[in-house]
């Protein structure tokens, strides 16, 4: 026992109340248990409880002993002078300044059991053995929670950029563009890239696509350091000179890496296919405001680089032939992790239903990401037809299952009650 499991008990009434009584013999009536409190003060408020003959309101307190109660410097402190009962699970003290209630020989073993099994369980998800026996409705809905839960959180990223920038939208769009380009290990120097050439100067030169690429490909650092002899790549290097010395442009301080990855994730590539997207859509993120189709959207995402990358993945490899568009992997990555989130927080902000609505559909109309985590979930049953389906069930491992946290999970709640 632990006083978070303690809590879910209570909060969601899973103990025998026939009879129930204080420690002290008077009659208890529990008409509502509270609400959890997430900030400072006792576990719940604002209960109702009736205890004797007298109807009591306030709060509630737990602890797995009486003695907590002291143990934790309650006595005296103003957040708890509301306090109506003292809930326990075992009881350590004859005289107590509150109605307590003890709830251990009222809690199902089976319960208990359950709880712990769960907690000591190795599988890929502690309920993999149970979770066939939760209802599809259940599912469902708790997969409409985890992706509220996770654009919120991606949301973050989106309100620190607008607070940097100024509320500029489309300078934030692109600094969360050019991070998805960077996929997860170039993230971080992709960003800082994005910043490092605002929007306004992009503008300068959108209809010179070999200008965009050596303003991308300069920043980054690989067009330095090296002896080139190919003719383009020296001509990148005269370009990003002259704009680098016209912009006052510093270099980013972050390394681009190219170890363990795939060639066609290579940053040379990624930044060369990005600057073809800003030379096909200038000023995307007010394109993608407007736009209802969301094949259009991806129309304009497969941008294909110059003709120099359709036989290199870097500036001095050997050349083999191999056209290289954006590809629907990374324009499904994109979509996921860079449009539905902006346009999410963009509807919030400006209070247009319609906005958020357009992001969710989008996002049932990208198809499902094909990942180890997703794959074993659907071993186990779970569906996973769009981007909808994995990312919840990406939010439900990273932030649920992988922290044991069922107590806070509807599956887990329901395995547990079970």
């Amino acid at each position: 026992m632990n006083e978070h499991l303690l809590q879910f008990i209570w909060r969601f009434q899973y103990f025998n109340k026939s009879g129930l009584t204080s420690v002290s013999g008077e009659p208890v009536e529990i008409i509502t248990p509270g609400i959890l409190n997430t900030n400072q003060g006792p576990d719940f408020i604002n209960a109702k409880i009736r205890i004797g003959n007298t109807l009591w309101v306030g709060s509630v307190e737990l602890h797995l002993k009486t003695s907590g109660w002291l143990k934790h410097g309650h006595t005296g402190d103003s957040n708890y002078t509301n306090v109506i009962l003292h809930v326990v699970y075992e009881n350590d003290r004859e005289e107590n300044p509150i109605p307590v209630v003890k709830l251990r020989d009222r809690i199902a073993k089976s319960l208990l059991y359950r709880y712990n099994e769960l907690m000591l369980s190795k599988q890929f998800i502690a309920c993999e053995k149970l979770i066939c026996n939760v209802p599809e409705l259940t599912v469902s809905i708790w997969k409409d929670r985890l992706i509220a839960e996770r654009l919120q959180r991606k949301a973050l990223l989106i309100e620190k950029y607008l607070e940097q920038n100024n509320q500029h939208w489309e300078e934030s769009f692109w600094w969360a563009l050019a991070r998805t380009f960077g996929t997860t290990i170039n993230a971080e120097a992709f960003e800082a890239l994005a910043r490092s050439v605002p929007v306004n100067i992009l503008a300068k030169h959108k209809n010179r696509q070999i200008q965009l690429e050596a303003l991308l490909l300069g920043q980054s650092g690989v067009l330095s350091g090296t002896a080139f002899n190919d003719k383009y790549v020296l001509l990148l290097q005269r370009e990003y000179k002259f704009l680098q010395a016209k912009y006052k442009l510093k270099p980013i301080v972050f390394p681009v890496h190219f170890f363990r990855m795939r060639p066609g994730n290579f940053p040379t590539l990624r930044l060369a296919q990005l600057a073809a997207l800003v030379f096909n859509s200038a000023h995307l993120f007010s394109k993608i405001l407007e736009e209802r189709d969301l094949d259009n959207i991806k129309k304009w995402l497969a941008a294909t680089p110059n003709p120099f990358w359709s036989y290199h993945y870097t500036l001095n490899d050997e050349p083999c032939f191999k056209e290289k568009p954006v590809g629907s992997d990374m324009i499904n990555n994109i979509i996921i992790n860079t449009i539905v989130p902006v346009l999410f927080v963009y509807g919030t902000s400006h209070h247009l239903q319609e906005i958020k609505d357009k992001a969710l559909q989008w996002l049932e109309e990208t198809p499902a990401e094909q990942n180890t985590i997703t794959k074993s979930f659907k071993i186990l049953g779970l569906q996973n037809k769009t981007a909808y389906d994995s990312q919840a069930l990406i939010e439900l491992k990273t932030r649920y299952c992988e922290h044991k946290k069922c107590l806070h999970c509807a599956i887990g709640n329901t395995v547990i009650r079970n």
